[in-house]
């Protein structure tokens, strides 16, 4: 579940559906990357981090609807490239997981009008719009076709004819979306005279049908064009279509389109895409570059794996050019470790740029004119996160620097191959940075498991704070009411397993207390990172501390943790066997070098993956945990979508017996313990027919449980008036019936 490598607070995993795809409140800056501008009290503002000025550029009234007189309420907005016009977006809807689709409009800045694109169209069906390289149009999609609209006139061209909910254009089906986070799906050519587009041809893929039985009086049939894992994926290609005439352009790409995916493609000149492939395992990847005029294409780099090859972002949108357009930045695990290569345009040379036994986390700025990338990684301790910098190119100082002593300055910070700790190294914990796009200033935001989250406005390569008052340096506290200590723990099976124990109030050693694990367990995250407020239970309605439970976490092997390929990459054909294990392994080491953990009184829970792991170890390790609750579990992974699981677990066709040892429902046999199953009727994601088979294979064994479907609920049960109270209320009551808090 999930490609994205997810740092886990976890509701907010689970609430993911309801967080919009482009934020109101998220920082955007300005072209010169000096100035930012947010929505303040209506207006658009401009703020000068150096100064803390603020200045109104764009005043809530120009953002009221003419006729009706309403105010618009931008969800997101964007500039075209003089800052004369202004693209809004608005009266929003979800599809899928975001909110992606709605109403868009245009205001010119200078006389002040405002109208609205697509006037011909439904309401709320205008998706990804965006202004041409020269501002004079702005191309968008709207029932699966891709349009194009003159400004000045309002002319509309549409540009694709035969979207349908199968044949999609311009954007992505359910499994493209989830997996590959891909959710906008076309790009203007530089000179903003063709548009470059997906098309996803999903007639093939079986349809899922979630049944809406409350809205009506009569069932409802929801169908979702859904890949199960062993489904050949849908086929994709990429077409460049004209705007002068309308007529698109095939790329030509070698390899059958049903076993293969392109979850990347930008443009890499005024008439060349680059596209990168995978096979249907995903352990080859082709970086292809193709001919918008005639569609023929050719490979020009490539990398393999007999696990998965990662992709090489989770940001589908931009390519890391350098060097004029001469070189790419390229993140890549080829060895051994997560690392930053510089790749030539053709292919034939690469250099690696982050020596050493670390991983990286993600690029957060490329900053050429000072000759520095910046990254996060955490080389001593994989529960943390810290920023470095190491050169875009060491051999071409002059061409960075500004002046002589500049040159002199990086010439001796940059030649060595170690990273350069950007971070204090009195920060110990997680620290996370906005850097602005030219790489002079960010918000650094720094937080560990007893230090709430407090940030602070910097400047690099110095990090140095712009304010010395509203620095992280005055600001910085320490929650006393923690009691939070990391270890590590070395299993039976030599293993060494990162982990937090999470004590309660006025804790006592010479007594018992009852243990709540929190699990996940599964590629796409990790429940143990040194973060304020991870260490606690979201969904319990109350204080757990106050109320005497331990709460703890381990780290098995497989998540996503900066501890190298290896690590990460162990778990492939293992989902549900060597993760369990760990966590097992891991639980029984603590509860037998820890004898304030009451062995009688022992609770496992966790959601989605997390709720397959909470169901396996109750049904393997029966006598080890006592209590558990698991909500919208994959109860068989035959069930669930094609990209994630042939990534992990390979194809069913090949190796179906690695599923079906790694699925609780062949488990559920040897449910001793208490057991609350939670799941949504209409989850898109994990679909509800993992609870109807694990309610039937309990049944047939005799086993007693509690069970709680919740109606047209999606994968984070987050809709419908009082729903999470409700749901909270279920699980707290739960536990403290069947795993009673307090000492003894």
């Amino acid at each position: 579940m999930r490609f994205i490598k997810i740092r886990l607070v976890f509701y907010l995993l689970l609430i993911c559906q309801l967080v919009v795809a482009q934020n109101s409140s998220k920082i955007n800056w300005s072209a010169d990357g000096n100035t930012y501008t947010i929505l303040k009290d209506g207006n658009i503002v401009q703020v000068d981090p150096v100064t803390e000025t603020e200045s109104v550029i764009i005043n809530k009234a120009l953002l009221t609807e003419p006729e009706s007189k309403q105010y618009l309420k931008p969800q997101s907005y964007s500039f075209n490239n003089n800052y004369t016009r202004l693209l809004i977006f608005t009266n929003t809807a979800k599809v899928w997981r975001y909110n992606t689709r709605g109403d868009y409009w245009i205001l010119d800045i200078i006389s002040g009008k405002l109208r609205k694109l697509g006037k011909s169209l439904p309401e709320q069906s205008l998706m990804f719009a965006k202004f041409s390289p020269d501002g004079k149009r702005v191309a968008y999609v709207s029932g699966h076709n891709i349009y194009a609209e003159e400004i000045s006139s309002g002319s509309t061209t549409k540009l694709t004819d035969d979207g349908t909910r199968k044949l999609i254009n311009g954007t992505f089906d359910w499994v493209y979306e989830e997996e590959f986070g891909c959710r906008d799906g076309f790009r203007w050519s530089p000179d903003g005279t063709k548009i470059a587009f997906w098309q996803v041809d999903a007639r093939k893929i079986r349809d899922y049908y979630m049944l809406n039985t409350t809205d009506s009086i009569y069932s409802r049939i929801i169908p979702v064009e859904y890949p199960k894992v062993g489904e050949a994926p849908s086929p994709v290609r990429i077409g460049v279509v004209n705007l002068s005439n309308r007529y698109t352009t095939w790329m030509n790409i070698e390899g059958d389109p049903q076993q293969h995916y392109l979850p990347r493609m930008e443009w890499a000149g005024k008439n060349e895409l680059v596209v990168q492939q995978l096979d249907r395992k995903q352990q080859e990847s082709k970086l292809i570059y193709c001919n918008a005029g005639n569609g023929s294409s050719h490979t020009f780099w490539a990398e393999s794996s007999n696990t998965w090859v990662d992709l090489n972002t989770d940001n589908p949108v931009g390519w890391n050019w350098v060097n004029g357009g001469k070189d790419f930045i390229w993140i890549s695990e080829k060895d051994g470790w997560r690392h930053i290569y510089r790749i030539s345009r053709d292919g034939k040379t690469e250099t690696l740029l982050t020596k050493g036994n670390y991983d990286i986390g993600e690029i957060k700025c490329i900053d050429e004119t000072r000759n520095r990338i910046y990254f996060t990684a955490s080389p001593d301790n994989a529960t943390q996160l810290y920023l470095y910098s190491v050169p875009v190119d060491k051999g071409n100082f002059l061409q960075k620097v500004g002046n002589v002593f500049q040159k002199v300055k990086e010439v001796v910070t940059n030649t060595k191959d170690e990273p350069e700790l950007i971070s204090s190294k009195e920060l110990k914990g997680t620290n996370e940075y906005n850097i602005s796009p030219n790489g002079k200033l960010a918000i650094h935001s720094f937080s560990n498991h007893n230090t709430p989250n407090v940030s602070e406005w910097i400047s690099l390569p110095d990090n140095k704070p712009l304010h010395a008052d509203k620095s992280i340096a005055a600001n910085i506290k320490t929650d006393s009411r923690v009691n939070i200590e990391f270890l590590k723990l070395v299993t039976a099976d030599n293993i060494t397993l990162d982990a937090w124990i999470n004590k309660p109030e006025n804790f006592d050693s010479t007594k018992k207390y009852p243990v709540v694990f929190y699990v996940y367990g599964e590629p796409a995250g990790s429940t143990v990172l040194d973060t304020y407020g991870s260490q606690d239970n979201f969904l319990y309605n109350g204080d757990m501390r106050a109320d005497g439970y331990i709460q703890v976490a381990i780290d098995n092997r497989g998540t996503p943790m900066l501890k190298g390929a290896a690590w990460r990459k162990s778990i492939y054909r293992k989902i549900g066997n060597i993760n369990v294990i760990d966590m097992a392994e891991g639980f029984k080491k603590m509860l037998n070098t820890h004898p304030y953990m009451d062995k009688e009184r022992t609770a496992v829970w966790g959601w989605s993956g997390g709720g397959s792991s909470t169901l396996n170890l109750l049904f393997r390790y029966p006598d080890l945990f006592k209590t558990g609750i698991a909500i919208a579990a994959v109860a068989n992974q035959l069930f669930y979508d094609n990209i994630y699981q042939e990534r992990y677990m390979g194809l069913p066709q090949e190796n179906r017996e690695d599923f079906i040892n790694g699925s609780p429902v062949t488990y559920a046999k040897n449910l001793k313990g208490n057991l609350l199953y939670i799941h949504g009727t209409g989850d898109d994601n994990v679909h509800f027919s993992n609870a109807e088979v694990l309610v039937n294979e309990l049944i047939k064994y005799g086993k007693q449980f509690q069970y709680m479907p919740y109606p047209n609920r999606s994968h984070s049960i987050s809709e419908g008036a009082g729903t999470f109270q409700h749901l909270s209320t279920l699980y707290t009551n739960y536990l403290k019936a069947h795993c009673p808090p307090g000492a003894k």
